[in-house]
């Protein structure tokens, strides 16, 4: 399970993100929808003990996930695959993961495969498009064969063949009982694969609910998720405040 409660991050005088409070559990895929600069990248980044909060807790598994004595086999994340390591292959930059976690270097070609990198593994990263890097930052991700995984905009880059494929693995991972939070500015897309909705405006918590409970009374879940932001007004399964 992913938890945090009552977050804060300030950077400054700007709160990033504020109060902010939800639960991930197992079984589903959670959507983290809001606009850029709605503190989504923050708060992943507080789940990974990428950045400190200023107050409140971002826990993965019950525990900060600095303090997990095997990460990967914990928790799998892609925060930011333009980020890699240009100068090692894709077989390298996995086999550099899976020596500093202890893991078996046999899952190595399994998450090439199911990446659909089998083919590039010996190439370098910094020959690789942006979707390629997504698809190696997945790999990475499923490295351990992790119960939870934190994807920051997957789609990203991935070409026409890539986007149908994360949300196949994504629905997938979701149906073996893992834990899934998906962040996107993508409503259309998180429409297609996710079972729930955090909405995230200025960074506070506007919506926690199913994706069919969330859309209710409007045409489309875009209708929704203006009228939810439009306002700013916090919106929680009980009803609005």
């Amino acid at each position: 399970m992913i938890e945090v409660k009552q977050l804060t991050k300030r950077y400054g005088s700007r709160r990033a993100v504020e109060d902010l409070t939800f639960s991930v559990s197992p079984g589903s895929v959670t959507g983290f929808l809001g606009p850029n600069g709605a503190g989504k990248s923050t708060t992943i980044r507080a789940l990974l003990a990428l950045t400190t909060p200023t107050s409140g807790r971002a826990l993965v598994n019950g525990r900060p996930y600095k303090t997990l004595r095997e990460p990967l086999r914990e928790a799998g994340a892609l925060v930011d695959a333009a980020g890699l390591h240009g100068g090692r292959t894709a077989y390298r930059h996995l086999h550099w993961l899976a020596a500093t976690n202890g893991l078996d270097r046999r899952l190595i070609d399994e998450v090439l495969d199911r990446a659909g990198l089998t083919s590039v593994a010996g190439r370098r990263v910094h020959s690789f498009s942006l979707g390629m890097r997504q698809r190696l930052g997945i790999a990475a991700a499923l490295l351990g064969d992790p119960p939870t995984l934190i994807l920051d905009e997957p789609v990203n880059g991935l070409d026409p063949e890539g986007v149908p494929w994360i949300r196949a693995l994504m629905r997938g991972l979701a149906d073996e009982g893992r834990t899934i939070l998906v962040s996107s500015h993508l409503i259309s897309e998180l429409a297609l694969v996710a079972d729930r909705l955090l909405v995230i405006g200025g960074g506070r918590l506007l919506a926690d609910d199913t994706v069919k409970a969330f859309s209710r009374g409007h045409a489309t879940l875009e209708d929704a998720y203006f009228a939810c932001t439009a306002g700013a007004v916090a919106y929680h399964s009980g009803g609005t405040r």
